[in-house]
């Protein structure tokens, strides 16, 4: 058998400007995160659509996977490309499941005891972990990741990672379209059925997941497959207020409509220009700093969500007290997560690399 070199498994150049518009749409999910413990009714919410942020992920990921392993996976096999995945993804599982323990046992705002057992947070915990759906916790409103809300869509990338290896890097363009309309189909019929695309998140609307991270993840695989990259001198900035744009329009009882248009249409057509787009050099540094916290911060704030669900049960804040709670809380999370990432998360990676590069020597 011949042995693998290690040069295959280098990370090839990124597109920055695509990274960037990953940092901003992290910091709506957020946003949203935050204003939808305060704000029950989303057509009062102005971020009232910063879940879309998921599909804009799925869609990018597709994306970038095309492009970074379709013409390499044959040749580093299916088992290194999981390791490869699993080393770049799943450190941060781990550390997101953490805090989110520790988030369940000291939450200094929630007066309740814990009704749990050892025995069964610790399980809660192993599902968390190895990234096994769970949706027992109805504390949690019986999300499939009671410790860390955030890690269904992780649980879905997975399962397309598995896919895309097994299958769809074979696959043939045409063939992807097919899967493409069937997905879009499916697009549809749940944007209908539920009035939105809010799913996947729980025991309840699990396969709804599945259905956005088909249509998406395929969908940013045919842009990438077609070359569908669309020249353009937009810049950042202006595709930042275009993908803004999504979260912030109106949540209304024409959901399962405004929703599906964007999910099919404008997110492929945004990674397209994304992909497509001239950096400004002043601003390549905020892209390059947006893109790399953009993971750990989605990882990595949800334990602050469950504490502020505490407190804003508790003490109700008027919008000004919210607004002093909330633009604070984003600034440190996005700094927390920027100490995570050079703390943990890059040295981790690092020496998992290094030892696997030295397996393959």
């Amino acid at each position: 058998m011949e042995k693998l070199n290690p040069g295959i498994l280098k990370t090839k150049q990124h597109f920055e400007i695509l990274d960037g518009l990953r940092g901003v749409a992290a910091i709506a999910v957020v946003t949203f995160h935050f204003m939808e413990i305060a704000y029950s009714d989303y057509s009062k919410d102005f971020i009232g659509h910063g879940f879309l942020a998921v599909d804009f992920f799925f869609c990018l990921s597709g994306f970038v996977i095309g492009y970074a392993y379709d013409d390499r996976i044959g040749k580093m096999g299916i088992m290194e490309f999981f390791k490869s995945r699993l080393i770049r993804l799943h450190p941060l599982v781990v550390f997101g499941s953490v805090l989110g323990l520790l988030g369940f046992l000291f939450d200094p705002f929630n007066a309740q005891p814990i009704a749990r057992s050892g025995g069964s947070i610790l399980l809660l915990f192993l599902s968390s972990i190895f990234m096994i759906p769970n949706a027992t916790m109805t504390e949690r409103y019986f999300n499939l990741f009671g410790f860390n809300a955030p890690a269904w869509s992780l649980f879905w990338e997975y399962a397309a990672n598995v896919i895309y290896a097994l299958v769809l890097y074979r696959l043939a363009r045409h063939y992807l379209i097919v899967l493409a309309v069937i997905a879009a189909a499916g697009i549809c019929y749940v944007a209908g059925h539920s009035g939105n695309l809010m799913g996947g998140w729980s025991g309840d609307t699990f396969w709804d997941g599945g259905v956005r991270i088909a249509y998406s993840f395929t969908a940013g695989l045919l842009v990438y497959r077609y070359n569908l990259i669309i020249k353009n001198k937009i810049g950042f900035i202006g595709l930042s207020v275009l993908l803004m744009l999504a979260f912030l329009m109106p949540f209304s009882s024409w959901n399962w409509l405004s929703e599906p248009f964007v999910v099919i249409i404008y997110f492929p057509l945004l990674v397209a220009l994304g992909a497509g787009a001239v950096l400004n050099n002043g601003l390549r540094k905020i892209c390059v700093f947006s893109g790399n916290i953009s993971y750990p911060l989605y990882m990595t704030h949800y334990f602050v969500m469950w504490m502020f669900g505490s407190y804003y049960a508790a003490n109700k804040p008027d919008a000004i007290h919210l607004a002093y709670i909330i633009i604070p809380g984003l600034i440190i999370l996005v700094t927390f997560a920027y100490l995570v990432m050079k703390a943990y998360d890059i040295p981790l990676r690092r020496y998992l690399t290094e030892k696997r590069k030295k397996i393959i020597k």
